[in-house]
């Protein structure tokens, strides 16, 4: 997409503002966050990726997004959906819980921290999409998967977990450094068939939400 089709734009939250960027129609506009990406070797053992993660304000950042999706709500957006991959993955789940007014989110390889959010108490529709060999223990690794699921079954709410066999952490990440870090790490990154398969799940999910 080129440059100009974003429009910056600042969000009041509380007592101060953020900048987002806005795309898409203006009666029905979206906003998408810009995020420096750390890699697939995002895990317990990368103490600066750990730091990031640690250090981040969880609890500012579900209102940045509450903001935002009441930003979209008051400018021509009648439903609007969260997203998000690692650290946004965890937080897009905890939206459903703590975000009453978006109305379906996706998460991928990321669960926010029982400190954060319970996804016993979601309120809106979850997909979540993990790798089978995440080794980002209590974070996006299976056990943390399956987890989700038990816990979206107790809320009630329209739920998906899909684990992708044969895939690790940033699956998704097809740049030349996402393939190259995770042929390093010894992953296979021949399986475009999930690639595809994730993100038209995906699709599929956001349209029957938010169409």
């Amino acid at each position: 997409m080129a440059d100009s089709a974003f429009k910056k734009i600042q969000i009041q939250r509380d007592d101060t503002t953020f900048d987002a960027y806005v795309v898409g129609k203006d009666d029905a506009p979206g906003i998408v966050v810009i995020q420096e990406w750390w890699g697939v070797d995002f895990e317990i053992k990368n103490h600066a990726a750990q730091h990031l993660m640690d250090g981040l304000d969880w609890q500012g950042a579900v209102k940045d997004i509450r903001a935002s999706v009441n930003w979209l709500k008051a400018n021509g957006s009648k439903k609007v959906g969260v997203t998000g991959m690692c650290m946004g993955g965890a937080l897009a789940i905890a939206s459903s819980v703590l975000v009453p007014e978006v109305d379906t989110v996706v998460g991928f390889y990321g669960t926010p921290s029982s400190e954060l959010a319970d996804p016993a108490q979601a309120k809106a529709p979850v997909q979540a999409h993990f790798g089978e060999l995440d080794n980002f223990v209590g974070f996006s690794d299976v056990t943390a998967a399956k987890s989700l699921e038990e816990k979206l079954k107790a809320s009630g709410v329209a739920h998906e977990v899909h684990i992708y066999e044969g895939n690790g952490h940033a699956f998704l990440n097809r740049s030349p450094e996402g393939v190259s870090r995770r042929k390093s790490m010894g992953l296979s990154d021949e399986d475009e068939a999930a690639v595809e398969l994730a993100w038209s799940r995906f699709t599929s999910w956001m349209k029957r939400y938010l169409a």
